[in-house]
């Protein structure tokens, strides 16, 4: 008598993500531009100041760009704002982004 054979089947369908190479860290935020997005979520307004008091202690020189430069990344001009986000961040000289303040 032979033992059964087991076909598995994964769940989920196939992955449409694709890997993207990334840019190395920075090794210091000092005299950094950190780009600010945001799409005005849970207490957003709250915590957005706490971060960047807390940050500019740390690491003199750092500047922020408001959210409201960039526009809102979720809602309703989502995909006009992320489309033009890369020309934006160049323009505003940004070195790093803070995303999702809040969520």
């Amino acid at each position: 008598m032979s033992e059964p054979v087991y076909r598995v089947v994964w769940p989920l369908g196939r992955s449409t993500s694709q890997v993207v190479s990334t840019q190395p860290r920075l090794a210091g935020l000092a005299g950094k531009t950190i780009g600010e997005l945001s799409h005005g979520g849970f207490r957003d307004q709250e915590i957005r100041p706490i971060v960047e008091e807390t940050l500019a202690r740390q690491f003199p020189g750092i500047k922020f760009i408001d959210h409201t430069v960039f526009g809102n990344i979720h809602g309703r001009d989502e995909a006009e704002v992320v489309a033009a986000l890369p020309e934006n961040l160049r323009k505003h000289g940004v070195d790093a982004v803070i995303s999702g303040i809040g969520s």
